[in-house]
């Protein structure tokens, strides 16, 4: 097998390959790291380990998987290979003859190690420090972030009444030396564990792994459903069992082979305001009450190595993840909704704003069943735009999605709206933390309808209505401006002129989003707008229940008042790192404070 024990494993193959990144000069923990690392996960470039943080005692790794080629040596194959693998052995279960027996022999190994394996004791536990967060290099990532934060701590808990695992990763705001928030969002497992230790007035118990193998981070960011235990597809990946420990202070045990894990508690009804913080989104969002995590203990290996993530506008390092846990579970999806021929999330949209599936319709109109029965799964009850399109159709082509949407779609018919439902806790546009609204685009040929011609160019807008600075007509179907002005009133005037009725959508942006970057143009439009308040149609009519929207549909996608700011950083600190920061420049790769490799340890076959 091909997996890793543990993250320093994975880093000194990295270093072998060429693909890390030394930084000895010491940097800051305030916006530097988060500068430098931008920088990378935009450019795919290699994975960061800074040597010295100022006022930390340990390196601090970052962007660990942050390219398509390290997950790829993570797991020795590709992410779509491992989709491919589980999809068989769901196809294959219960077997009905030989020939599935035989078609799991290959998984034979993988699946025997989902077990999880008890030790006395592991590497994480080699050192016991000071409970005391103060010596860690945690990151204040962006300049309004409300303090430090423990960004990529794997968070284990159990369910005290089934005493089932759950490990997910939740960002931890860190308010003295032994505190922390616990941004248990909606819908995650941990934050089901504390609702239901709450209820019975327990504390809960929790361990918070920081560094660990590839395995062990992509299993934690796996959407896995309730009560499937990520270690045990951790162990599936790796292809070896996961290590467990008792742990120093808690009744259960914590990951052996991690770098470091933190122990502690949630105690019943203490919340304390967690944020802002400057989220995948791309924007901060906004303080809230959270559950406050009570440190015990602190264990780490020999010689350890800190962990962070960077998140921000996109691409950072949750792309490469996000991306990889897709393809692990589309397969998954399929076997659920054999209807669907493959789905894909769209990192620039923070992945639940984007959603876009391609089906084969068996019956008139499956593809809307199939997009209601998706937006009850999982994770995926979070989506907050669903675009259906034709099963040849790549999920993953943003010119063949939109350019469908431009000939097929017609908001009188192909319109879904579902207000006031669950909606992920990062999305701020309903100004209501968890609640907002979704809404259902069905871009699919219709047999009773002839396709549209999108059109090749519009009129300038900007001579039409006052208040546009620059336009774009985006893939044939969206004709989106900047506006200085309201976006509301620009677009209701825009879906009116008759010279944009071919067009399928109208979308105002705010100035700060660059409408020739196709990344930052679809992370401006659906992080930005409730489908509820923010969608204009040109015309609608209401019978009885029945809403039908006529011409073109307008989205107010502009940056409103009572919205968190977008994420950027200071301008001194770009300047900074422009003034330093390059393959030759002095403190990077360079000899001095260099360590070198650690002895690979490949976990057994």
């Amino acid at each position: 097998m091909t997996g890793f024990r543990t993250l320093s494993d994975f880093l000194a193959d990295l270093e072998r390959r060429g693909d890390l990144r030394r930084v000895t000069r010491e940097v800051e923990w305030a916006y530097e790291v988060t500068e430098i690392a931008s920088r990378e996960a935009r450019a795919e470039g290699p994975a960061l380990l800074f040597e010295r943080v100022r006022g930390a005692r340990f390196p601090l790794a970052v962007n660990v998987l942050g390219a398509r080629r390290r997950i790829e040596w993570a797991l020795g194959r590709t992410p779509r290979a491992v989709g491919a693998e589980l999809e068989e052995i769901l196809h294959s279960l219960p077997p009905r003859a030989l020939g599935d027996l035989l078609k799991l022999r290959n998984s034979a190994g993988r699946v025997l190690a989902m077990q999880p394996k008890h030790v006395p004791s592991g590497p994480a536990q080699e050192v016991a420090a000071a409970p005391d967060l103060e010596p860690l290099p945690n990151l204040k990532l962006w300049p309004k972030d409300g303090g430090r934060f423990v960004t990529f701590g794997l968070v284990l808990t159990e369910d005290p009444g089934s005493r089932k695992r759950n490990l997910g990763i939740y960002r931890m705001h860190i308010y003295d030396q032994r505190t922390t928030g616990m941004h248990w969002q909606i819908g995650k497992g941990g934050g089901f564990h504390y609702h239901g230790a709450e209820k019975r007035g327990q504390r809960l118990e929790v361990a918070v792994a920081v560094g660990a193998d590839p395995a062990l981070l992509l299993a934690a960011v796996s959407p896995l459903p309730e009560g499937i235990d990520e270690l045990a597809f951790a162990g599936f990946l790796r292809g070896a069992p996961t290590r467990l420990a008792r742990g120093r202070a808690l009744s259960m045990s914590v990951p052996a082979d991690a770098e470091f894990v933190l122990e502690g508690f949630v105690p019943p009804g203490e919340r304390r305001p967690e944020g802002p913080f400057g989220d995948h989104f791309g924007h901060y969002s906004h303080p809230a009450p959270f559950p406050v995590f009570h440190l015990e203990a602190i264990t780490h290996r020999h010689e350890p190595v800190f962990q962070a993530s960077v998140v921000g506008k996109p691409p950072q390092e949750d792309k490469f993840m996000g991306e990889a846990v897709q393809e692990f579970f589309a397969g998954v999806l399929k076997v659920i909704h054999p209807e669907v021929a493959d789905l894909w999330a769209y990192f620039e949209a923070g992945f639940h704003n984007l959603l876009v599936v391609a089906v084969e319709n068996r019956f008139a109109k499956e593809a809307k069943k199939t997009a209601l029965g998706l937006l009850g799964t999982g994770q995926l009850s979070l989506t907050k735009v669903v675009v259906l399109v034709d099963e040849q159709v790549n999920p993953r082509d943003r010119a063949a999605v939109f350019g469908a949407l431009a000939r097929n779609f017609d908001p009188a018919e192909d319109f879904i709206l579902l207000p006031g439902v669950p909606l992920d806790t990062l999305d701020f546009t309903s100004y209501t933390m968890n609640l907002g609204s979704k809404m259902v685009l069905d871009a699919q040929t219709k047999p009773d309808r002839p396709a549209s011609a999108p059109p090749e160019r519009v009129p300038d807008p900007r001579g039409l209505v006052e208040g546009i600075v620059a336009h774009r007509l985006a893939w044939g179907a969206m004709l989106v401006v900047q506006t200085r002005e309201p976006g509301r009133g620009v677009v209701e005037r825009l879906v009116r002129r008759p010279e944009y009725q071919s067009v399928k959508l109208v979308v105002a942006v705010s100035p700060d989003v660059p409408l020739e970057d196709d990344e930052l143009l679809l992370w401006g439009i659906f992080t930005r707008f409730d489908c509820a308040r923010d969608i204009v149609p040109a015309a609608a009519e209401v019978r009885g229940a029945w809403l039908t929207c006529r011409g073109p549909l307008g989205i107010d996608a502009t940056w409103k008042g009572g919205y968190p700011d977008p994420v950027e950083n200071l301008p001194e600190v770009i300047e900074h790192v422009d003034g330093w920061w390059g393959r030759g420049a002095v403190g990077v790769n360079g000899p001095e404070g260099a360590v070198p490799p650690a002895q690979v340890t490949q976990a057994p076959g």
